[in-house]
């Protein structure tokens, strides 16, 4: 950096001149100002311009004194907090955020979707200090009006604390998050439909006529409890057909498990072409990975009717009601929910738990249990009238 000369007669005004930039035959200076913080005791410098934008030792001179006065009144902000205050929610998350989401997250797709439908129309231009929690109240009720899903709401506050809090980390940003104020809906998402047998081999039939590569990843999600984004990252490394297992990696819960390869899943593989170990399973047609599922599953199952009449959305069949059915199946075959949950990947006992009305013959099993082994141990207990009168 070049050093800076003072000007005189022009108390804390000083100036740089440039190696490279002319102005009026001559190199062109860049005028500073600095000044004594009266809080900090800290000298801040501030940049004005170049005399050949117009900047002289005078105009330089007054804007000192409208810092010194903003410093007076405790109103004063260096300029990277002042830069920092006209930041933009667009360019925090274009310039930012989203580049660190791609680097960083395995399912980045689902932030960069969230942004673009839902929150760059609404929050693009505007500033991260006018940003308050009265405008995410208000984008809470606009996505509830457009009928999106709790849980799609709550993704998108979730978004936008994450983008607060990065710009607070990353020295962007010295405000505070506006999510603090807000209330974060509690989707319930637990679904009770599944499909029964007869409805999955209709379903996998009409996929087959419409898309060979759906009905194939159907097949791996309905006998395999498999994700979907699990089924997409499937390589042919992770296929072990020697011992009959499929390890998935990089799950939703950052935990592999081995899937083992069932008769179905077994016709899948014959189906489709061993490639390189570290190439995908399932690709597009042009050979690059696949992102999103093809709208033929949902066309399949309209055609089907299978969600005529269901208004709840959560009884309607989706491509995660077939890794619900397999959950389903397996618990009404006996298996236990311990068991169902380390296939599904469950981190804890409590989300196969609500399987557990399907296993009613295993609870009846248990009472009857309980009921005989009080008669082997002695005679049936004495059932006291407490309303009796001593």
């Amino acid at each position: 950096m070049a050093k800076k000369v003072s000007v005189k007669k022009y108390a804390g005004v000083f100036f740089t001149e440039s190696t490279v930039r002319k102005w009026r035959e001559r190199a062109d200076k860049c005028f500073w100002v600095c000044f004594k913080d009266a809080k900090s005791g800290k000298l801040c410098w501030e940049r004005c311009g170049w005399a050949s934008e117009g900047w002289t030792p005078e105009a330089a001179q007054r804007r000192r004194y409208e810092l010194l006065e903003q410093d007076r009144a405790g109103a004063y902000k260096p300029k990277q907090e002042r830069k920092a205050d006209q930041m933009t929610f667009g360019e925090l998350m274009k310039n930012h955020y989203l580049p660190w989401s791609r680097d960083t997250k395995k399912r980045y797709a689902g932030d960069e979707h969230l942004y673009r439908n839902w929150l760059k129309p609404r929050f693009a231009d505007k500033e991260l200090r006018h940003i308050d929690p009265l405008s995410l109240e208000r984008l809470k009720k606009e996505m509830r009006d457009a009928g999106k899903a709790e849980a799609t709401i709550r993704h998108a506050l979730c978004l936008i604390r994450q983008a607060f809090n990065k710009a607070v980390v990353w020295q962007l940003w010295p405000g505070e998050n506006p999510c603090k104020g807000v209330s974060f809906p509690t989707p319930n998402n637990a679904r009770q439909r599944f499909l029964t047998q007869e409805e999955a081999a209709r379903l996998l039939e009409a996929l087959r006529q419409r898309s060979p590569q759906v009905a194939r990843i159907a097949v791996l999600s309905l006998y395999g409890g498999l994700r979907l984004s699990e089924i997409l990252g499937l390589a042919w490394s992770n296929v072990d057909l020697k011992n009959g297992i499929i390890m998935v990696q990089d799950t939703k819960n950052n935990e592999s498990r081995p899937i083992f390869i069932t008769e179905p899943i077994r016709q899948v593989l014959r189906e489709l072409a061993t490639g390189a170990p570290e190439e995908l399973l399932f690709k597009s047609k042009t050979g690059n990975p696949v992102v999103w599922l093809s709208k033929s599953f949902a066309a399949t199952v309209n055609e089907l009717k299978l969600n005529e009449g269901v208004a709840d959305r959560r009884e309607r069949v989706t491509f995660h009601s077939l890794r619900h059915s397999y959950a389903s199946w397996a618990v009404q075959a006996g298996v236990p929910l311990y068991t169902v949950g380390k296939a599904l990947g469950h981190r804890s006992l409590s989300m196969a738990a609500r399987y557990s009305h399907l296993s009613s013959d295993s609870h009846r099993a248990a009472a009857e249990a309980v009921a005989q082994a009080g008669k082997t141990n002695g005679s049936a207990p004495q059932v006291v009238n407490l309303r009796e009168d001593k």
